[in-house]
């Protein structure tokens, strides 16, 4: 099931610019898939890149989702005249800003495995991200 606020004040919302460097630790576990950019994520690819972290940590670690897609897209229907309003909502995505931590991992996990997650889990979501550990910020 694809993430997705219950309600919301508004229905609808204007897209708005992404701008801004985030300082985000990893706080959760060891590991974190860090964003490189400014973007915006859907909930599927969120959910796509949840199920393939899920199937090679195996019960050997935990999953944090550090983010929650919350801002609605709304697209009009196809070969549809200008005017009449905005369309209806289509998906849900999240806002990201460059530096912010998406996903962190704990657990039996070597770091050889992390990077295979990372290979991965960057094929499923269309922002480059990096892999930071919690040794990285203890120097």
């Amino acid at each position: 099931m694809l993430l997705r606020p219950q309600e919301k004040r508004f229905k609808k919302e204007r897209k708005g610019k992404i701008k801004g460097i985030v300082f985000e630790k990893v706080s959760f576990g060891k590991f974190g898939l860090k964003a490189m950019a400014n973007g915006r994520l859907t909930a599927r690819q969120l959910e796509a890149s949840r199920i393939a972290i899920s199937k090679r940590i195996k019960g050997f670690g935990k999953l944090w989702i550090r983010i929650f897609p919350d801002v609605p897209v709304s697209q009009k229907p196809n070969e549809n005249r200008m005017g009449r309003g905005k369309g209806a909502v289509s998906f849900w995505v999240s806002k990201i800003r460059m530096g912010k931590i998406i996903y962190e991992i704990d657990g039996n996990i070597s770091s050889k495995k992390m990077l295979e997650i990372k290979r991965v889990v960057s094929a499923k979501l269309s922002l480059p991200i990096a892999l930071v550990s919690l040794s990285y910020f203890n120097l």
